[in-house]
């Protein structure tokens, strides 16, 4: 009696263990583009590349036009020392007044104009920090802004759509914040005829326009990083805009496919979403638009918003089109994984960012 009680649990766990995930059903009633073909030769991937940035503009939605620069106002500076730190502000036209922060080393002067860095900061459900990431440790071993100023660079970050202070700022106003008013502006968005995701990236161009025009910034020297949202945020930019030079991002290397697969979809908010994307491509497709700008990506094997199969598949398709540009675009791309982390930033990491930036974007 025994041993039939027995025998009769190992069947059933093996029925569960054969039951496939619910991901793979929802995945076989939908239309969804298998992983991109990376074409042999170069002038084809150019055209390819033409295209699906096309697209992605497209995917994004009817996105109102960016503000000119002239909307941006310095309105507070003070005195760091080896550097001025300033707070800057503009009207996105889009219903918001957007405020950043803008770190500037004192060596840095229109005469002799500074390598320069975007810094997009990350999502982590930390709606009241924003733009303050800069200046803290929530995100990063050390204040990203100020390290990077006594480094050498310009950097400028701003708060992103319903964070920092636009937190309570949507079309619902103070009544929702957090993550209710992230939903709140990614519905009215979707009504308007355009994504949340792409209004932030629409600030972040802004913010770049910006950063671009700097007296003391050198405009062919400019990076863009970030952890999390704020990688994700740098891969697309750079997929978006040829300005960038180079780009280090930590984290959020995630191919959808995998993640479906992986039951991870409730890693990431509702901000990341772009309606029919995957009918077209994965998101090797926007990485690969970097190319051959030199791309670092660090990723822990433990973190679940980023399967590592899916880190690895698109390493291998992404490779693939960095080594269309020539032996020397091969060592622009670098695809590090981290065995045993999670959705951290490593000290090491932050010295890897270093090194990168100084290799990639400080040079003449």
């Amino acid at each position: 009696m025994r041993m039939t009680a027995v025998c009769l649990l190992l069947l059933l766990l093996r029925m569960q263990a054969a039951e496939p995930a619910p991901s793979e059903a929802w995945l076989a009633h939908a239309k969804i583009a298998p992983p991109m073909q990376v074409p042999s030769a170069l002038d084809a991937w150019q055209k390819q590349r033409v295209e699906i940035r096309a697209k992605l503009n497209e995917l994004l939605g009817d996105l109102p036009p960016r503000p000119p620069v002239s909307a941006f106002q310095v309105i507070a500076t003070e005195d760091k020392g080896a550097y001025r730190q300033e707070t800057i502000q503009f009207d996105n036209g889009a219903g918001e007044i957007v405020k950043g922060y803008v770190f500037v080393p004192k060596s840095a002067t229109p005469q002799t104009k500074a390598p320069a860095i975007l810094y997009c900061h990350w999502h982590g459900g930390q709606y009241d920090i924003g733009k303050q990431e800069m200046l803290q440790t929530n995100a990063t071993p050390v204040a990203a802004g100020p390290a990077l100023a006594e480094a050498g660079y310009v950097v400028l970050g701003i708060d992103a759509t319903c964070f920092g202070e636009r937190n309570g700022h949507g079309p619902d106003g103070p009544q929702q914040k957090g993550s209710a008013g992230e939903m709140t502006a990614a519905k009215f968005n979707l009504w308007a005829g355009r994504t949340l995701w792409g209004m932030i990236l629409r600030d972040d161009l802004t913010a770049l326009d910006y950063l671009c025009s700097r007296p003391e910034v050198d405009a062919k020297r400019i990076g863009v990083t970030g952890i999390s949202m704020g990688s994700t945020r740098s891969w697309w930019i750079m997929a978006l805009d040829d300005r960038p030079r180079a780009a280090v991002c930590v984290a959020c290397m995630t191919r959808y496919e995998e993640l479906i697969r992986a039951g991870m979809l409730k890693a990431h908010g509702i901000y990341y979403f772009v309606p029919g994307m995957l009918k077209h491509f994965d998101t090797e497709a926007v990485i690969a638009l970097a190319a051959p700008r030199p791309m670092l990506f660090m990723t822990g094997d433990q973190d679940g918003g980023s399967p590592v199969d899916g880190v690895k598949h698109l390493g291998e398709i992404v490779s693939k089109v960095f080594a269309l540009h020539g032996e020397d675009a091969k060592a622009r791309f670098e695809n590090t994984i981290y065995p045993g982390v999670g959705h951290v930033y490593l000290p090491e990491m932050w010295e890897k960012t270093l090194k990168w930036m100084d290799r990639w974007v400080k040079r003449p």
